[in-house]
């Protein structure tokens, strides 16, 4: 096994693009890694682009062979990777394998999504098959009533309130305000958070990520080969997946994320480090209480105390550990097959001390966490400067 870096990373703004299609934002985010990483398309050998229904919402199967053609890559290897909202982190899983194995010596990772060209009742369709369509979907309960069981049931064996699960939201729009490629770039308050608008309760709009345009991508190359092109590599220190049954009723707990406990363990094996370690880290934050479960799961906090320690402030930028720093999936935007790639490009310029205003100090090892569905897939990875 090759030791792996990342050479160079990009995205394009999150949001509502309703001037550019979905190939646009794919090239904007891919010509900006390129560039980057300073090396030309010859140096490619294989892609791997993560998305999770370009056939529902923009009716574009064999998005792989789409996406080598319109950035001029042909007729390297380029392949589709779909894991529900983790396909971008399984997407990057498989380019890091790739490069490992020394089966390829220079990969572009992507990951997109064009979500807004379609109505919310589409959309909702859509995304519903990343849990067990047939005995959840078809019986009317979305994602937002999914993870609406697993918020009432956390409150109901912790205690956690609907205030601590809104400073969650509170933090990332925070973050988001100062990262110029998110969607939503404007403070909120506790209040604005408990009078939005209830949506499967006990969570209420801004409770809730968007639905969102966008696209990201890195570039991955053998660590000593990566030097030549940077001076700033970031080496790839685990990578790691796991999952669970698909389906809500199957699950043993609904206060807990089973593939997110068990990647992490895999990961902070394979790392050689413990949750104190992490300087950094970006979560999947789909709504509020994932968050809080998340940060809980991965081992930053224990069981029941995600949400105090976020209402105290101890995931803020300059807080006990550093959470969503982007955003987060709620600030900077869900293009749900961009985000795992997204959380990259975030950890990579805060291990880079790129990420200017919410820059953690000091941010030398980082860690994404990308979850698909409500919890059947999970991709962990942890990042480390190399220079």
């Amino acid at each position: 096994m090759r030791d792996v870096a990342i050479v160079g990373v990009g995205m394009s703004k999150f949001g509502e693009e309703w001037n550019r299609g979905f190939r646009e934002i794919v090239i904007d985010a891919g010509k900006k890694a390129l560039n980057d990483a300073k090396i030309k398309g010859e140096e490619i050998d294989g892609m791997f682009v993560g998305t999770m229904a370009a056939g529902s919402l923009i009716g574009q199967e064999h998005v792989g062979a789409l996406i080598a053609d319109f950035m001029g890559l042909t007729p390297i290897a380029s392949t589709r990777v779909e894991a529900a909202c983790a396909s971008g982190g399984v997407a990057f899983r498989q380019g890091y394998m790739a490069i490992a194995s020394g089966l390829h010596d220079c990969v572009v990772v992507g990951g997109a999504e064009k979500m807004t060209d379609v109505s919310t009742a589409s959309v909702s369709d859509a995304l519903g098959g990343a849990g067990d369509q047939e005995w959840e979907l078809f019986m009317g309960a979305t994602f937002p009533a999914l993870y609406a069981f697993m918020a009432k049931r956390h409150m109901h064996e912790y205690g956690t309130t609907e205030e601590q699960m809104a400073s969650v939201a509170v933090k990332n729009h925070y973050n988001a305000a100062r990262n110029p490629c998110a969607q939503y770039q404007n403070e909120i308050t506790i209040e604005t958070v408990m009078k939005s608008k209830v949506v499967a309760s006990p969570l209420k709009v801004f409770d809730c990520s968007p639905i969102t345009d966008g696209a990201a991508a890195v570039v991955l190359m053998p660590l000593e080969k990566a030097k030549k092109y940077t001076e700033k590599p970031i080496k790839i220190i685990a990578s790691a997946q796991a999952s669970d049954v698909i389906a809500l009723h199957s699950r043993r707990s609904l206060t807990e994320l089973a593939a997110t406990k068990i990647a992490a363990k895999k990961a902070f094996a394979q790392a050689k480090l413990t949750p104190k370690d992490i300087d950094v880290c970006e979560v999947h934050d789909c709504f509020t209480i994932a968050e809080i479960m998340a940060i809980e799961d991965l081992g930053f906090f224990k069981k029941g105390e995600g949400g105090k320690a976020s209402a105290e402030g101890k995931t803020r930028l300059d807080g006990e550990i550093p959470i969503n720093t982007s955003g987060g999936l709620k600030g900077c935007g869900h293009p749900v097959g961009a985000t795992g790639i997204k959380q990259i490009v975030e950890i990579a310029w805060q291990l880079r001390g790129e990420a200017n205003q919410r820059q953690v100090k000091d941010a030398r090892i980082g860690m994404t966490h990308n979850v698909g569905g409500s919890g059947a897939t999970c991709a962990i990875h942890i990042l480390e400067k190399g220079f």
